[in-house]
């Protein structure tokens, strides 16, 4: 944890009220934490942590953009990130994730490292799907994706509809009308049960 020193918090020193931190996670960062979502970029973070008698209640606000590869094409794409996220801390005898909020650190060690939390909390803003607006794909790869991609006139992803992959593929139309014989035989079924 020596690379994620500066992300310390030392709580136990920390006077009653209010105090204010400041981050700039960089390239460096997303390099050093080594997550496997995101590689590069640039966040701010403001962290707000009130201190009351018995616990801290920590508030980030975290705005910036990161590099995630295109679901599509696999070229680097940017992601704005705009999100506000809140851990509670505790002191106890060990450390415990008590919910996806609250968190207990021995109170002997008084301090936490807030590295992997905001990896987290960036992570979690990432949409699960991320591809290139229509046309912005890499255009080799995108040829090479139509040339192995078979899909049905049905599919309905309309943001896969791109310039460069929107060309009909043909269909054989034996293939497309037949169906499987069990599935006849169930649709008699329910055919007989509603006459």
């Amino acid at each position: 944890m020596g690379k994620f020193k500066l992300y310390n918090v030392d709580l136990k020193n920390l006077a009653p009220g209010v105090h204010e931190f400041d981050y700039l996670l960089e390239n460096k960062f997303f390099v050093d934490i080594d997550g496997d979502q995101v590689q590069k970029g640039k966040v701010k973070v403001h962290l707000t942590v009130k201190r009351s008698s018995v616990m801290f209640e920590m508030n980030f606000q975290i705005e910036g953009v990161v590099m995630v590869p295109c679901d599509r094409c696999l070229d680097d794409m940017e992601i704005p990130i705009d999100t506000h996220n809140r851990l509670v801390v505790k002191f106890g005898k060990e450390y415990a994730e008590e919910s996806d909020e609250v968190v207990v650190i021995p109170e002997d060690e008084g301090a936490i490292n807030l590295a992997w939390f905001l990896y987290e909390f960036i992570a979690l803003a990432i949409p699960m799907k991320h591809v290139h607006a229509p046309g912005k794909c890499n255009k080799t790869m995108s040829s090479k994706l139509k040339k192995h991609t078979a899909r049905s006139t049905d599919d309905g992803d309309e943001e896969y509809e791109d310039e460069s992959v929107d060309e009909d593929i043909t269909i054989d139309d034996d293939v497309s009308t037949a169906t499987d014989p069990r599935w006849d035989g169930l649709k008699g079924l329910l055919e007989n049960d509603n006459n």
